[in-house]
């Protein structure tokens, strides 16, 4: 099936995006990757009267981090840019353990962190990491920018609260305010499907306490689940066996799964206390040099674990 037919247009500088989006009609839709946007043109689920191609837009693809710490993520920087960044796996271990698991290569060559966190899909990757770390996109328009945090961000599958003439330029991870440790397991049954769980949990820990936590949940609920419960039961307190394992029960309880040819409810559940357990294990055996904190597991390997 072909695309119904759109306007297409190339901006050289924002202020020209946000006038086209201001000005180009009741349904506009921004490229960037496309790796989502273009398959749904082909088969008619997305039908935008226009196209706003801000791929000629300059200064747009980076990743870097500010002297305080705060990591940025240009709208333009490619899922591939975070998979090979000498940058993320000193600093970011969670979104290192994610970065080489995001759909398959061809995609990640294209693909950007920024439009997955648009496309609000419940089986994206990137928007439980961005949650588990406390993210924020920042938007712009024509009021100018605002950080918007990335628990208000989604407020939906596939629906996010960006106005209708704003583009997402970046997205933000706060300074850390300690050491960061954590990672991200995902079961696929085959490189590039939909994750049949997938789990991202980042902790910060200073003198031995756990000072920030974050898991969130991917493919089992009808948008990313922040289990916010679960990271309560690891703040504040030394990472411990016994915190892991509420913390694994209660992120398994926050899951709302559904049974499909992927797998019934309750395994789902099981994979995601598996998950977090892994995930926190390891961080706890680094801490007394046994191991390392970055956790990533696709397919077989994953389901081998659980």
């Amino acid at each position: 099936m072909f695309p119904a037919r759109f306007r297409y247009e190339a901006p050289h500088s924002l202020d020209e995006a946000i006038s086209l989006l201001r000005d180009g009609g009741d349904y506009v839709k921004v490229l960037a990757g496309g790796q989502s946007l273009v398959p749904m043109m082909k088969l008619r689920f997305a039908t935008p009267d226009m196209l706003v191609d801000i791929n000629d837009v300059p200064g747009l693809a980076y990743h870097r981090t500010d002297p305080d710490g705060t990591l940025r993520i240009g709208a333009l920087c490619r899922h591939a840019d975070l998979e090979f960044s000498s940058l993320l796996p000193g600093t970011q271990p969670t979104m290192a353990a994610a970065a080489p698991l995001v759909a398959d290569p061809l995609v990640r060559n294209r693909g950007t962190l920024v439009g997955s966190l648009c496309h609000a899909d419940p089986q994206g990757d990137w928007a439980s990491v961005m949650l588990a770390l406390g993210g924020s996109v920042i938007a712009q328009g024509p009021a100018g920018r605002r950080a918007i945090p990335l628990a208000e961000f989604v407020t939906g599958p596939f629906e996010n609260t960006l106005g209708h003439d704003e583009i997402a330029v970046e997205a933000v991870v706060p300074k850390a305010l300690g050491t960061r440790a954590g990672g991200y397991l995902k079961l696929e049954r085959r490189v590039g499907d939909f994750a049949t769980v997938g789990t991202a949990v980042a902790i910060e820990t200073s003198g031995g306490t756990v000072v920030r936590a974050g898991i969130a949940l991917t493919g089992v609920g009808g948008s990313t689940i922040a289990a916010t419960d679960a990271a309560a039961a690891l703040a504040g307190k030394p990472l411990s066996a016994d915190s892991i394992a509420e913390a694994a029960e209660l992120a398994a309880s926050a899951a709302q799964p559904k049974t499909d040819h992927r797998g019934t409810a309750e395994y789902k559940r099981h994979l995601v206390r598996v998950f977090v357990s892994r995930i926190l294990g390891g961080s706890l055996s680094s801490t007394t040099g046994s191991s390392t904190t970055g956790s990533s597991a696709t397919g077989a390997a994953a389901e081998r674990a659980a």
